[in-house]
């Protein structure tokens, strides 16, 4: 079993603990917070052994979940590398582009393994339909939420557009060639209503929208391509397919059948995979310590991170233009 330490002690890292406390592939050593009377508070309720330093935590573990403030990432991050640790970054990977490039570049010096917190690629819904997505040419993506003063010290872009940002580049193998977008504060300083447009160079187009102030909450994927449609809700946990095909010279009564301009009838029908139910974050802790064990690659690498945030990056740009 990994030993593993988690620097953080909040709202997600103690979800982090209690996992990682439950999985099979870890051993949780303990954990270390900035704020003391948090971490003995955490210390005292739930029995994880607080470690008083960075350093001495990190020296007793193999593997440093970093589920810190964004801020505070890159300085985390170098202190594991230097120390000869694995490391789990949380979302976004660092504060800048620069940062999460520096620690790409130690990480492979020193040939430790490092997996970026995008849980999305966990979740179930996206993982029944994730064989069907293929060359799409247009998606659209909502993620809406209530306001929570948590996370607004960020734009909406990197505390919640950046999850849809990180499946789209995974699954459009192309590179991008244009972004425009705009985004409006409305409570907090930064924004917190944000839309994108990014056009790849093989055509795709995917239209981003994000919200941290909506009355409900949504968190949905649209992927349109050739003879199909998907839908991923990242939310409710559910998917559907919708595909076309050569219409049948003698049709059912009970089929769905269009027959374009050109006379070309095609038949629609539905092909819904089974979701099976899973806990996304332990699943991608769990992962990891299978990347570390067997040595291959995470399925969230540092590349993709820094890439999810080099787009991230653009986009918020766009608003001040």
């Amino acid at each position: 079993m990994l030993k593993a330490g988690v620097l953080g002690a909040g709202h997600l890292g103690k979800i982090h603990l209690k996992l990682l406390k439950q999985s099979e592939k870890y051993e949780l050593v303990g954990f270390y917070d900035a704020d003391e009377e948090n971490a003995k508070r955490v210390e005292a309720e739930f029995g994880y052994t607080y470690f008083n330093s960075i350093d001495a935590l990190i020296d007793a573990v193999d593997m440093v979940d970093i589920v810190t403030p964004t801020l505070s990432h890159y300085d985390c991050a170098k202190k594991a590398i230097a120390k000869g640790k694995h490391i789990f970054i949380e979302k976004p990977i660092t504060n800048t582009v620069e940062e999460a490039e520096h620690i790409r570049q130690l990480l492979a010096e020193n040939k430790l393994r490092g997996q970026v917190g995008h849980v999305e690629r966990f979740n179930p819904a996206y993982l029944a339909v994730k064989s069907e997505i293929k060359s799409p040419m247009f998606i659209e993506s909502h993620r809406l939420a209530e306001f929570n003063p948590r996370g607004t010290d960020v734009p909406v872009v990197l505390d919640l557009m950046i999850h849809d940002i990180d499946i789209i580049l995974s699954v459009v193998q192309s590179k991008v060639k244009h972004i425009s977008a705009s985004g409006v504060a409305v409570i907090s300083s930064s924004p917190d209503i944000a839309n994108a447009r990014i056009e790849f160079e093989n055509g795709c187009v995917a239209n981003l929208t994000a919200s941290r102030i909506s009355l409900k909450k949504m968190r949905k994927a649209r992927f349109f391509q050739k003879d199909a449609y998907i839908s991923v809700d990242f939310l409710e946990k559910k998917c559907e397919v919708v595909k076309m095909k050569d219409a049948p010279e003698h049709p059912g009564d009970f089929d769905m059948v269009l027959q374009n301009a050109e006379g070309e009838k095609k038949q629609i029908y539905f092909d819904n995979p089974h979701v099976e139910n899973n806990n996304s974050i332990l699943d991608e802790l769990n992962a990891f310590a299978d990347a570390i064990n067997t040595d291959t690659a995470p399925v969230v690498t540092l590349h993709d991170g820094t890439e999810a945030l080099r787009v991230a990056t653009e986009i918020i740009n766009c608003f001040s233009k």
